[in-house]
């Protein structure tokens, strides 16, 4: 067996993709939730499962990271992948342990198709992380991430708009506790879809420098 004065390579990509599988999976178990809300324990018990076992393999990512000299991308940039998709792990953990805590009735019909396409934007980020792995280019996901985006802030101003327009006959205490409630949740998701539009930038950045 050889000797070298380097350690060895990690798989970033493979460890990035893996992470990435996590997220997909606790995405999609968020849109069954909100485009079902049926078994809302059973969903949020998946969620913090799912998210549990994203840690570990963020924490493998920061740990391979100091053992390794040389990296396929910057540094900096593989702690800011593996940050940011932990971060949108979380997010995604927080709004469902949210809707397992405060008893809706219903979900709001934004907020619902804010979720499906928060699940879209993270699968198409999944597919920037395969060709990313190729070296090839992945202009046409990152643009149908940011449309997304763009279309999430508008639903986004719907829902909060829809919060407070529920006329003076309604000013009741129960209606503004569901405000409050609601309020919680769509902040959680606001965050959620800006931290995914995050590692679209991180991942468009590292591509360009890679040209």
């Amino acid at each position: 067996m050889g000797f070298s004065l380097f350690p060895r390579s990690a798989k970033f990509y493979d460890l990035f993709k893996e992470q990435h599988r996590k997220l997909a999976k606790a995405a999609g178990v968020l849109d069954d939730l909100f485009s079902s809300f049926t078994d809302v324990e059973e969903h949020c018990k998946r969620i913090t499962i799912i998210e549990s076992e994203g840690n570990t393999i963020s924490r493998r990512i920061a740990k391979e990271l100091s053992l390794t000299f040389i990296t396929p991308i910057d540094r900096e940039d593989i702690h800011e992948i593996n940050l940011t998709q932990e971060d949108i792990l979380n997010g995604i953990k927080s709004i469902a342990s949210r809707i397992g805590l405060f008893g809706f009735d219903r979900i709001r019909y934004p907020a619902k198709r804010i979720i499906a396409n928060l699940k879209v934007m993270v699968d198409e980020l999944g597919v920037v992380l395969q060709l990313m792995s190729k070296n090839k280019k992945a202009e046409d996901h990152l643009l149908k991430v940011e449309n997304l985006k763009y279309e999430c802030e508008t639903l986004l101003m719907v829902g909060i708009g829809e919060l407070y327009d529920g006329g003076e006959e309604k000013a009741d205490y129960a209606a503004i506790l569901e405000i409050v409630k609601w309020k919680h949740i769509f902040d959680r998701i606001e965050g959620t879809v800006n931290r995914t539009e995050s590692l679209a930038d991180i991942l468009e950045g590292v591509l360009l420098k890679n040209a």
